[in-house]
């Protein structure tokens, strides 16, 4: 590695990304898990997308988050894997000052997106469970349309100023970022500057995304639950609660990483690096795994769907296989 990495200069063109500091080893190993989970998200989250959009029954707002969520699953993982796989098998370390806060922002920007989109169908299971014969005439198509926008509009003006305040700090230390994306906390540490503007700025935006969020979910749960423990048999009680099972798990997968590795960053500071980047690795990378799973495996119209489409090509093969025989 040159000099010009340790030594001092200011804002530099590129930064260096170490990827896992003490584990450089074992990098192509650690490649393995983080190949296979960007496998599944593309194939899971355009399964999803592929299924709904074939599928009119479908057609329901339940289904187009569902939708909301497997696009913003596919951006968040694209905008972090791919740079760190290329860290991981080709030692490509190096990111450009630019690139290194696009990426910043579009991790901030998606990961609030995400956390919109489960408020979103928290209250969609709020409205179909505790109000059922209103729920078409409130969730109309419009109605969608019009909360997608909100959610993206606050993704994406939230996360606006981590990028406008990293650029203005001058970087006079190191252009070494321990990690293997860019993540805020840890480019800005990097300043030699008073960052505590960033950082309130940081812990701001998390009681917003992460408080408010979890605020309107639980008390739509609550509701939800309060409905469900009135149910009179046990059948309704057990099918209700499955179906909200699935979004309470994708939910606490979400959001415990994310505020741990949060909190950790700032304050964590006697924990072991690596510790600290595989919890962020967690948040970022098995949510996007995860939610095509549980809601195709936990959801029977996606799942029966997704049978018949597998069941209708085998089908198709075997009669193939049969008249080449023959």
């Amino acid at each position: 590695m040159s000099d010009s990495n340790t030594t001092e200069f200011t804002n530099p063109s590129t930064f260096i990304l170490l990827g896992i500091p003490g584990l450089e080893v074992a990098h192509v190993w650690i490649s393995i898990p983080f190949c296979a989970m960007y496998v599944i998200v593309i194939l899971g989250n355009f399964t999803i997308l592929f299924i709904v959009k074939r599928e009119p029954s479908l057609h329901e707002p339940m289904y187009y988050f569902l939708c909301m969520l497997a696009v913003t699953d596919l951006v968040l993982s694209t905008s972090t894997i791919p740079k760190i796989l290329a860290i991981f098998w080709f030692n490509s370390r190096e990111i450009d000052f630019s690139d290194c806060l696009t990426q910043m922002y579009f991790v901030h920007c998606f990961s609030a997106i995400e956390s919109g989109i489960f408020v979103a169908m928290a209250v969609d299971r709020y409205i179909a469970i505790c109000h059922p014969l209103r729920y078409s005439t409130i969730l109309t198509n419009h109605m969608v349309i019009k909360i997608g926008l909100a959610i993206v509009l606050r993704g994406s003006m939230l996360a606006l100023p981590y990028p406008l305040l990293a650029r203005r700090l001058p970087y006079c230390k190191t252009n070494i970022i321990p990690n293997t994306h860019c993540e805020h906390m840890r480019v800005v540490k990097l300043a030699c500057a008073d960052i505590s503007v960033s950082s309130y700025y940081g812990l701001f935006l998390l009681l917003c995304r992460i408080g408010l969020d979890v605020f309107f979910i639980v008390v739509s749960y609550t509701q939800i639950l309060r409905v469900i423990f009135s149910m009179p048999t046990k059948d309704a009680r057990l099918k209700t609660f499955g179906t909200c099972g699935s979004h309470l798990c994708v939910i606490l997968a979400f959001y415990i990483p994310n505020l741990f590795s949060s909190l950790t960053t700032r304050f964590g500071h006697n924990l072991p690096l690596h510790f600290h980047i595989f919890i962020a690795s967690v948040y970022l990378f098995v949510p996007p795994m995860l939610n095509p799973i549980i809601y195709g495996v936990r959801t029977k119209q996606i799942r029966d769907r997704l049978l018949q489409i597998l069941t209708h090509k085998g089908t198709k093969v075997f009669s193939w296989c049969s008249r080449s025989e023959t």
